[in-house]
């Protein structure tokens, strides 16, 4: 079969191991998973009434427009609805985006290390992938704007970074997005967008005023605590959204994925307590880190990258088979690293002495 030459070359996405996986392979019988960036408190009790009392048909195919689902979220935003694209988690949107511009006589810029599924899904449309280094955790916009040409369709700015946790400020964000040619879509990964503190982050719905060339995409996955109805969503201007329609595919945000969605947008209380419980947690890690002399990135996210000096995946195994499932700094392009998602303060107290416990034996961190 005729399989595209740069697919072969491509490996799968590889998730972190499930939590019956640990527990079979080790013997364990309790197990903190803190590696995929899931809210540790769940999903809005909201949600889970309107999941319990699900009455829609599981014969009947999805609204495929997600009508009532995008004028909560336009409501929600201050958007038209018009401006909203629906995806089966923001992942696809990156599908969608990648397949509507991205070619062999295109080429794409991204920071390196960020989210993978940008590179990804660039190399499988064949497109040529220019790829410049973090500066401290953090994208080098200078050097960005520096890579585009005629040929660039797509810029990828992931604020906060997967895995930093760095954010770009509002100041460089419009000083960047004012040079960059019209004709080239930047992409404002919004992840993690809810769990930000910080004062001077961006308003990236006030940048869609001014900027054509600005696609959104946020996500249910994080905050919301729905990553397994898979819900994502991109907000633009209407003519960018026109355009990228025919890329999404045909009732692609199931139904109960939609009611879900649609409760949990109604309980910003939840939230705004997961958001707060995060900086918390984000504070635990702090203080270990300065006291132990671990270097780390502050995080505008709900997870922390935790430099160890050492193999991360030494790191990631040593908590593995004591019962805490991590993300190997490996994988993520920092190999002395382990990305942690913040949990309860339960669970972030746990991993902390499970690391203290490796420290105690591996004396080799300095700051």
């Amino acid at each position: 079969m005729r399989w595209k030459e740069q697919l072969l070359k491509l490996t799968p996405y590889q998730p972190g191991k499930s939590i019956n996986e640990v527990k079979r392979q080790y013997g364990l019988s309790d197990i903190v998973k803190l590696a995929s960036n899931e809210n540790p408190f769940g999903c809005s009790e909201k949600v889970q009434s309107e999941i319990a009392n699900f009455t829609g048909k599981l014969s009947i195919y999805p609204d495929g427009y997600a009508t009532d689902l995008r004028l909560k979220l336009a409501e929600n935003l201050g958007v038209k609805p018009e401006q909203l694209i629906l995806g089966n988690g923001s992942d696809e949107i990156i599908q969608m985006i990648s397949r509507g511009l991205l070619s062999p006589e295109t080429n794409t810029v991204m920071a390196a290390p960020t989210f993978p599924q940008y590179k990804h899904n660039g190399i499988i449309e064949g497109c040529e992938i220019r790829e410049i280094p973090l500066t401290d955790g953090a994208h080098d916009l200078e050097a960005m704007f520096a890579a585009i040409d005629k040929k660039t369709a797509v810029v990828w700015l992931c604020s906060p970074n997967n895995p930093t946790g760095i954010y770009i400020k509002e100041a460089d964000l419009q000083a960047f997005l004012s040079q960059v040619p019209e004709d080239v879509l930047v992409v404002l990964d919004e992840a993690y967008f809810e769990y930000v503190s910080a004062d001077d982050f961006h308003d990236s719905l006030k940048l869609l005023e001014d900027y054509k060339n600005v696609i959104v995409l946020r996500t249910f996955s994080k905050i919301y605590g729905l990553a397994s109805l898979r819900v994502g969503y991109g907000i633009a201007n209407e003519e960018t959204i026109a355009a990228l329609e025919p890329a999404r595919e045909p009732f692609n945000v199931n139904t109960l994925a939609q009611a879900a969605a649609i409760a949990a947008i109604e309980d910003q209380d939840f939230v705004e307590k997961c958001k707060q419980e995060n900086m918390a947690g984000l504070e635990q890690f702090y203080q270990f880190c300065d006291e132990t002399g671990l270097r780390y990135y502050p995080s505008q996210g709900n997870f922390i990258l935790i430099d160890f000096a050492t193999d991360g995946q030494e790191v990631f195994q040593f908590l593995l088979e004591r019962g805490f499932i991590v993300r190997s700094g490996k994988a993520l392009g920092f190999p002395t690293s382990v990305r942690i998602t913040v949990g309860s303060r339960e669970q972030n107290a746990g991993v902390i002495e499970k690391i203290k416990e490796y420290l105690r034996v591996n004396t080799v961190i300095s700051k």
